[in-house]
């Protein structure tokens, strides 16, 4: 009597890179892949130099990403968050620089102002933009498009294309260009910031609702939930972050500009956020996520230069790499719900 020998089929590549994706979520794979392939490929990659600059860089996305990435899990879009980080940056140092000149010498008061200042004026784009989209019903999309359009004039109409100086010295090189425990500041506020949504998304009611919203609005509706009140504070907060990366922005440059943000900032906000996991549907996302996938974007970024891939072909490359993360996190999901 023969006894039949089962052997395991080998696992190829593609197996293997199904299984780990599998275990660990597409995302951290490519992230490691990437990071593994440049270590390989040049050396320069490793520099303590190119390492700060990532994790700085990194950071100042994360922020601004998580903010996108709470309107767009209610259900919606907020297309300014560029212009607030150019209005912000501004705002911050005009008025600490006109207080500086109106009460010499009080530092403390001088960079308090300017942060209030900055801090207000993103406040009060989000105020706007949620306004307008919970109470009036108008479309998000519609409704940033416009308030990125003023809020971007408005930058340029107060400093006339020219930066801003005049910002105490301890708010740039104390705060701005400090490194504490080996780390920029930028790297430090991101961690508090994405601790602090952590914390909101699962353990608040806040955050709950939110979910609820972007899942499905009328059941929300049936369910009790104040929709008007937790959509304008998704667009609130989304142009406070946005507003604060724009002050980390001015203090490590030493002047505000109307020039920081754009239209890049925006598109890589939204970016971080679906390739994080953000469904465009709303309901789903974790911030978590979407701050690897804003360490993965910039990694890509700064590989990219290294390999000094001409700069004309670096948003194809980018917008390939985008897709094709949101292609293979799709049919890992699918893949997941047939199990």
């Amino acid at each position: 009597m023969s006894t039949a020998v089962v052997t395991a089929a080998p696992r190829t590549p593609i197996r293997v890179g199904r299984w780990i994706a599998g275990r660990i979520g597409f995302l951290p794979a490519l992230l490691v892949a990437l990071i593994g392939g440049m270590s390989v490929i040049d050396p320069q990659f490793y520099g303590i130099v190119n390492i700060l600059n990532i994790l700085r860089n990194a950071s100042l996305l994360a922020i601004i990403a998580c903010g996108q990435a709470l309107v767009i899990i209610a259900g919606g879009f907020d297309l300014s968050v560029g212009a607030v980080v150019a209005l912000a940056s501004v705002v911050t140092a005009k008025v600490m620089a006109a207080t500086a000149a109106a009460v010499p010498g009080n530092t403390p008061l001088v960079i308090a102002s300017g942060v209030a200042a900055g801090l207000g004026s993103g406040v009060a784009v989000g105020l706007a933009n949620g306004i307008c989209v919970a109470r009036l019903k108008v479309s998000g999309f519609v409704v940033t498009l416009g308030t990125m359009s003023a809020t971007a004039g408005l930058g340029l109409m107060i400093t006339n294309g020219i930066p801003v100086y005049g910002m105490p010295e301890i708010f740039v090189k104390g705060f701005g260009r400090a490194q504490e425990l080996g780390l920029p500041t930028a790297v430090h506020v991101a961690i508090v910031v994405i601790l602090a949504m952590v914390f909101a998304q699962r353990r608040t009611l806040f955050g709950r609702y939110v979910y609820a919203i972007g899942g499905n609005v009328d059941a929300a509706i049936v369910s009790g939930v104040t929709i008007q009140r937790h959509i304008v504070g998704t667009y609130v907060a989304s142009s406070a972050l946005a507003a604060l990366t724009g002050i980390l922005l001015t203090a490590q440059v030493g002047s505000g500009q109307a020039s920081f943000g754009g239209d890049r900032m925006m598109l890589q906000s939204i970016a971080a956020a679906v390739i994080g996991g953000v469904s465009l549907r709303g309901g789903v996302g974790r911030v978590e996520i979407v701050a690897i996938s804003a360490l993965f974007l910039t990694i890509l970024g700064n590989a990219l230069n290294l390999l000094h891939v001409d700069s004309r072909l670096q948003p194809v490359f980018l917008g390939v790499i985008m897709v094709a993360a949101v292609a293979l996190d799709e049919l890992s999901r699918r893949s997941n719900a047939r199990v």
